[in-house]
């Protein structure tokens, strides 16, 4: 059986991908080597400019209960130092505490009201290619089936099959000094405070933040309406055996604080978490194209887990592909738009990898490590280096290849504001609900839409008002600025269009080239 695109992986990114293709008029098929959806989390929330992403497709209020608009927070941790943020205009960094599992279960949900095919306990085993699309090997519950496809996508993790199979390289370091344990735990009642744990004998461990000793990084995690989880960090552990116990944790915890930590089991019904990671790694694929295949998030990238950009990365990933491999099977693009797919999230890869890694130093034992933090607490007094360290975690600070335009708005992803349109106020984020590129005239010149007038099978312009330093704006269905114009003019419209979104459907009028 032949089909469009075949999705190896219904994990967040999978999934991710493909309700972005569905939204854009394809229907792919996911495979999943599971039989049924996993209960580990292996992420505790959202953290960085997914969130607005989410937002954008109607997902954030779905995953957050709550009706309104994502806000940003107040204050993170970066390298278990905190991160100020109530004082930082226009504060990029938002965090939604969602554990995965809830994340897939909405993915899911929205995949499958959207037409998707998800089939469980289907693995793909092999894989051939030609110019004109990908043989699948796979093996289900009906034994070995063998699938053709026009894309193959491998959102199948850091231990990819589709990766493997292709032999792309994935150069980086995997490091053996260090283990995380993570466990759901019940700690006495008057040891929990409004602003953490006061441990006797030691003093405050803050709630939501991780918090270094020179032994070591331990943090407490109050989620609301779920089991309260602990986890630690050491350094140069001895040899583990056998499954993690919470006897082990508490241990951990004692070496940590230097003190005794009471903990107990969580009350209610499991299943309640108990994990134990030694080691880690920090890998990037050699390429993330092969032809017809392509790879996203973990199978293209991995990184240490600490504040949380694996979701942000990952998921972005999917947004930024979707798109652009709906228009090359459309037909309204050559399959070289692909190429930017790489082009633009390696960078987001390297990023979120040079971030981790500096953390990484910044929470390391020692009375060097201890001195480099006094002097970057220092550097955190300064709201520009605050607000830089956001951007960064957030992934807003990525800016992709603005062509030839020169706009300074052009290549970054223009964030959530008040719109008014001639039916009256909304918000970006709901006119980006569809997933079609949006050409904004903010100038209130008729001549702007004339001039996307042959896109207009694939780009949707409206006349607004809003708070955009632009006169005129082109927004990809990701979110970035195709084109922005601080006049009236449509100079450079058109060949973005032709850049990002193929050439007209209909003859050019004399003057508008």
């Amino acid at each position: 059986m032949s089909y469009d695109v075949v999705i190896a992986g219904a994990g967040p990114n999978g999934l991710m991908l493909a309700c972005e293709l569905a939204l854009a008029g394809v229907r792919p098929l996911v495979l999943e080597r599971l039989p049924e959806v996993t209960e580990r989390n292996r992420a505790n929330g959202l953290v960085g400019q997914v969130v607005r992403v989410l937002d954008h497709r109607g997902l954030y209020q779905r995953l957050s209960g709550t009706p309104g608009p994502p806000e940003p927070v107040p204050h993170y941790t970066f390298g278990a130092m905190r991160l100020e943020l109530s004082d930082i205009p226009d504060n990029p960094l938002y965090i939604m505490a969602v554990p995965q599992q809830r994340v897939e279960q909405v993915l899911e949900q929205h995949a499958t009201e959207l037409g998707v095919e998800i089939r469980r306990g289907h693995e793909l085993t092999g894989l051939s290619q030609d110019p004109d699309g990908v043989n699948i090997d796979v093996s289900g519950p009906d034994g070995p089936d063998r699938l053709r496809t026009r894309y193959l996508i491998g959102a199948d993790g850091g231990h990819s099959v589709t990766r493997k199979l292709l032999d792309i390289g994935f150069p980086g370091r995997t490091r053996n000094d260090t283990v995380s344990r993570t466990a759901h735990v019940t700690v006495p009642a008057e040891l929990v405070g409004p602003s953490g744990l006061d441990v006797p004998g030691y003093g405050l461990v803050p709630s939501f933040l991780h918090h270094r000793t020179e032994r070591g990084l331990i943090g407490y995690v109050p989620f609301p309406g779920r089991p309260a989880m602990l986890f630690t960090l050491e350094w140069e552990p001895a040899p583990t055996d056998g499954p993690m116990t919470l006897d082990e944790l508490r241990a951990s915890a004692h070496r940590v604080l230097g003190v005794e930590l009471p903990l107990s089991e969580p009350a209610g019904p499991g299943p309640h978490l108990l994990r134990r990671v030694e080691g880690g790694n920090t890998r990037l694929a050699d390429r993330y194209r092969d032809g017809r295949v392509l790879l996203v998030g973990d199978a293209a990238h991995v990184h240490s887990a600490i504040g949380g950009p694996g979701l942000n990365l990952g998921l972005q990933d999917a947004v930024n592909l979707g798109w652009k491999l709906a228009a090359v099977l459309h037909g309204q693009v050559g399959p070289d738009l692909l190429d930017t797919y790489e082009t633009e999230r390696r960078r987001a890869a390297e990023r979120v990898i040079t971030h981790t890694e500096a953390q990484g130093m910044l929470i390391s034992p020692g009375s060097a490590t201890t001195a480099l933090r006094e002097v970057f607490g220092e550097l955190l007094t300064d709201p520009g280096n605050r607000r830089h360290i956001a951007a960064t975690m957030a992934g807003s600070d990525v800016r992709y290849d603005p062509g030839p335009d020169p706009h300074p708005l052009t290549g970054h992803f223009l964030g959530d504001r008040p719109v008014w349109t001639r039916d009256g106020r909304t918000r970006l984020a709901e006119l980006a609900r569809s997933a079609r590129p949006l050409l904004l005239d903010l100038a209130g010149d008729p001549a702007t839409a004339t001039a996307a007038t042959d896109w207009r099978d694939r780009v949707d312009a409206i006349t607004v008002r809003a708070d955009i330093p632009a006169g005129a704006v082109l927004i990809r269905p990701d979110g970035y600025v195709a084109w922005a114009t601080d006049t009236a003019g449509q100079r450079g419209l058109r060949a973005a269009l032709t850049r990002w979104f193929g050439t007209a459907s209909v003859s050019v009028p004399a003057g508008l080239s």
